[in-house]
């Protein structure tokens, strides 16, 4: 299981590239996440509700609510252009640091 600290740094670019591939809500993030990682990364609602709140009030994701079949409400999140050029940077540090980590962990 990954590190809390592992875990929080990884969680904007995890989101980014999942809504990069198509629009979601909450708990499908959570169970996509869960599944992805081989059940390496669980993450729970009260730890991402506030990432998502923080990432749409950044301007990163917006969202819409729509209604299902049963009457009920849910809130569908989607990227913005924003978003995407914040992933891209992303994606850029963590290919850097992992190819870092890849040198000094080879064998001498």
């Amino acid at each position: 299981m990954a590190s809390k600290e592992l875990i929080a740094a990884s969680t904007l670019p995890v989101i980014l590239s999942i809504l990069a591939k198509g629009e979601s809500y909450g708990y499908k993030l959570i169970k996509e996440v869960a599944e992805k990682s081989g059940g390496q990364l669980e993450w729970s609602e009260a730890m991402l509700y506030p990432v998502l709140q923080r990432m749409e009030k950044n301007k990163l994701i917006a969202s819409r609510w729509v209604e299902g079949d049963s009457g009920k409400k849910r809130k569908y999140y989607h990227i913005t252009k924003a978003g995407h050029e914040v992933l891209e940077d992303k994606k850029a540090e963590w290919l850097q640091l992992h190819s870092f980590l890849v040198q000094i962990w080879k064998p001498a």
